[in-house]
């Protein structure tokens, strides 16, 4: 069985790029089709991929302006020819599932969101233009983008969401059903240790969306020990705004992470997340979450348990959240049982599993081929 995989693009080693990580380990063979790779912050594991890029790839200025050629993604992904596949697997946040196959070929999408910036743009600061020409022509590119994506959907034979979150949305702007498939975490990485933590942690890209700035403005306030560690747009602004108690550490490599983690007192995670992987780890490492009680988290976090929850995505509501928080509640063997179920062995199995039991009903016929709501 010949088999591909179609990704959104390749420039870090982040949640979804270890979902096509855990697809290579189960067809090794396949080759992974990508708008664009930046191999600055890939580590060798990824760069030895059989990765295919499109035109985009050849773009000038494009790892400066990548964001900006985001309108042409649906052509790059529909420029590749899977002819020759059986199955295709799209990882896909974007234009990845938009690809073009045929009726000889299983096009099962892993989803981890629906074209967030197309159905959600008031989540992302970079769409707010105060220019009047500005906002119509991006309102214009969106609606583009939201014809085009929902046309998308439509190209998919089956539907995986990474959370019963992600499934809603899915059934919202696709009109889909999805089988939920928790992304896998390589909780082996993150043993639990017992070392006591000195600081708060925030691991996080420094984007708008991220909410970072909720974490920074409560515990400049708290005077409560902060370690910021992440890159983005964000940074300078959310510097500007911390206090002395607040650090930011930049960029962390992969290999970085288990030690940042294993340092802390609780990971805190503000912003609404389609399933956050990184609450995953910190709890397999035997640290708590403090984090938003929205999306991804309520499927991983057991509110008392394992983490704290606060209710709404405000300053206040963390500081009541921070207040509820003591160390000594937690038991971190625990939290490391609970994060195990999110295995990568777990999800390699259940992928496997999924896709035999549609290529099966594919193989018997009409009616087994896709999960479209009528």
């Amino acid at each position: 069985m010949k088999v591909a995989i179609s990704h959104e693009w390749l420039t870090t080693l982040g949640g979804s790029e270890r979902v096509v990580e855990a697809f290579l380990e189960v067809y090794p063979d396949a080759p992974v089709y990508t708008s664009f790779l930046s191999s600055r912050n890939l580590p060798d594991s990824v760069m030895s991929w059989d990765v295919r890029t499109s035109f985009v790839q050849k773009l000038p200025f494009l790892h400066q302006v990548a964001q900006r050629y985001i309108p042409l993604f649906p052509l790059a992904f529909e420029s590749f020819d899977f002819s020759a596949y059986d199955l295709v697997l799209s990882s896909s946040s974007a234009c990845a599932k938009g690809i073009l196959t045929g009726p000889g070929t299983l096009h099962v999408c892993y989803c981890h969101t629906p074209l967030r910036y197309a159905w959600e743009p008031h989540l992302d600061a970079r769409l707010r233009f105060a220019n009047p020409v500005a906002r119509a022509g991006s309102n214009l590119v969106l609606h583009y983008l939201r014809l085009w994506d929902r046309l998308a959907a439509d190209r998919v034979d089956h539907f995986i969401a990474n959370s019963r979150n992600i499934a809603a949305k899915i059934a919202k702007y696709y009109r889909r059903q999805a089988t939920v498939i928790n992304p896998p975490v390589d909780v082996e990485r993150f043993p639990p240790r017992g070392k006591q933590g000195s600081y708060f942690l925030v691991l996080s890209r420094l984007v708008a969306y991220k909410r970072v700035e909720l974490a920074v403005e409560a515990f400049s306030r708290l005077g409560l020990p902060l370690k910021v560690v992440g890159d983005g747009p964000e940074r300078k602004r959310l510097e500007r705004m911390a206090a002395a108690n607040v650090r930011f550490s930049g960029y962390a490599f992969d290999e970085q992470v288990p030690e940042l983690i294993d340092g802390c007192v609780a990971l805190v995670f503000p912003g609404e997340e389609d399933f956050g992987i990184v609450p995953v780890e910190a709890m397999a490492a035997g640290k708590p979450v403090i984090g938003l009680g929205r999306g991804g988290l309520l499927e991983t976090v057991i509110d008392g348990e394992t983490g704290v929850l606060f209710p709404e995505p405000t300053v206040a509501s963390l500081i009541e959240g921070v207040s509820r928080f003591a160390p000594g509640d937690f038991d971190a063997a625990k939290l490391s049982r609970h994060a195990a179920s999110f295995s990568k062995e777990r999800f390699r199995r259940e992928i496997a599993d999924f896709v035999a039991a549609r290529l099966d009903e594919a193989a018997a016929g009409p009616g087994g081929r896709s999960e479209k709501k009528a």
